[in-house]
């Protein structure tokens, strides 16, 4: 039987409680989910890669069915290597569905063996972004409500 692997993929700077809502209630769909943290071109990153990777994976300790990796490049050629079959997105506005089914369309037209699939956020996550969140971080604001619990974030301010 085959193993329903999926990835969810982003630059995740930093990870958010709407990151971890939709990772968590993915858990029962997929036999593994690997968070992908993914070298953006068009980002310049806030935390290094080392932190969010360290964050995201305090975030998940008690789930082994997550694991998280970094990755350049095409993010179907990551899915490839890592034999994942599913790309995963979160969606918060009707924005987010257009820019996503897009790149969906195309990563399919590129590996059509690979599905993504879509699951909407809580609606009291849907105004938290990781723009929004940084904005906070640099005014010194408090961002314990949007990141999530044991993500450790204090650490790497």
């Amino acid at each position: 039987m085959q193993t329903r692997t999926a990835l969810f993929p982003g630059s995740f700077d930093p990870f958010t409680v709407g990151h971890e809502s939709v990772v968590r209630r993915a858990l029962p769909l997929f036999d593994k989910i690997i968070i992908g943290i993914g070298y953006n071109t068009t980002k310049s990153g806030f935390f290094d890669l080392t932190a969010r990777k360290q964050m995201i994976e305090n975030t998940f300790a008690d789930e082994p069915q997550v694991v998280v990796e970094t990755y350049t490049g095409l993010t179907v050629e990551f899915c490839e290597k890592q034999n994942a079959n599913f790309i995963l997105r979160g969606l918060r506005t009707a924005t987010d569905f257009e820019y996503e089914r897009a790149i969906g369309q195309m990563n399919y037209l590129m590996q059509n063996e690979i599905e993504t699939v879509f699951l909407l956020t809580k609606s009291e996550h849907s105004p938290i972004s990781s723009t929004i969140v940084r904005e906070i971080i640099k005014n010194k604001g408090d961002v314990s409500r949007f990141v999530p619990k044991n993500c450790g974030i204090n650490r790497f301010l």
